[in-house]
């Protein structure tokens, strides 16, 4: 069962805005950074499009601006 809060991969949270109604319409994390396309087809094909990969899973930690603190 995929749920749009979690990560597909691993399980864990995703942190997708999309999926959070308190934050739905504002950008998500993943739509600022390239996601190797080999990473998506690793996954399940009834997995894949449904929901957010957890920055961790998509490898992509790199490319996130730090949290401001």
């Amino acid at each position: 069962m995929t749920t749009p809060d979690l990560c597909p991969a691993c399980g864990a949270r995703n942190d997708c805005t999309q999926a959070n109604p308190d934050t739905l319409g504002q950008p998500c994390w993943c739509f600022g950074v390239t996601i190797d396309p080999e990473i998506i087809r690793a996954l399940p094909v009834e997995q894949r499009n449904l929901t957010c990969l957890c920055p961790r899973c998509a490898n992509v930690l790199s490319q996130l601006q730090p949290a401001q603190t």
